[in-house]
């Protein structure tokens, strides 16, 4: 569906790149751009309040322990009495919502959009969490980590520009720590089940 969909806005839409945003055009790039308090990037704003509220919920609450239980083992959790079916569809749908506010919120930013301009930040989106500590079998995980896979991820490209290194070859370096990061993974995984 992701392919059907990104094919489409862009025949749809001739991939051009789209610069008004109507009559609310100050706002949006406000929202996005702006700097609120204390002289703090909205977006970083938004990031750290996100972060507090999903570790929040994914800590403190049944809702988030279910979360867990399915990422865990969904059928062990079926038998205990995990409503899966629906904790499963909320959340598709807050990831969806928080996808969308993303999108929002970059728009705002750059100041402009096209079609493909979220392409292929899903698999940055599960090195960052990996890379901050999640397990890929599910299970377990924390938001302050995610937060902290993606700031290292942000780190070691902008070194990597700041070094001179072509941009091409910053994939390399952020795929061979992503692999790192799923190594040390398996060997905890690994010491953990002898």
């Amino acid at each position: 569906m992701l392919s059907i969909a990104r094919s489409l806005a862009m025949v749809a839409s001739n991939n051009t790149v789209v610069f008004q945003f109507g009559p609310d055009h100050d706002k949006l790039l406000a929202l996005g751009g702006g700097a609120w308090v204390f002289g703090i990037a909205n977006p970083v704003l938004y990031m750290i309040v996100l972060a507090l509220i999903t570790g929040f919920v994914l800590r403190w609450t049944k809702f988030g322990r279910h979360i867990f239980a399915i990422g865990g083992n969904e059928h062990a959790a079926t038998l205990t009495g995990v409503p899966v079916r629906q904790i499963k569809v909320v959340v598709y749908m807050i990831s969806a919502m928080a996808a969308g506010l993303a999108g929002i919120i970059q728009t705002g930013w750059l100041g402009a959009v096209t079609t493909n301009l979220g392409n292929g930040m899903e698999l940055q989106v599960i090195a960052a969490t990996v890379i901050g500590g999640a397990n890929l079998a599910g299970g377990m995980g924390t938001a302050f980590g995610a937060v902290v896979g993606a700031a290292l991820i942000e780190v070691i490209r902008n070194s990597l520009g700041l070094l001179g290194i072509n941009a091409f070859w910053q994939g390399v370096f952020i795929g061979g720590a992503i692999l790192l990061a799923v190594l040390f993974d398996r060997i905890r995984n690994f010491r953990r089940n002898d």
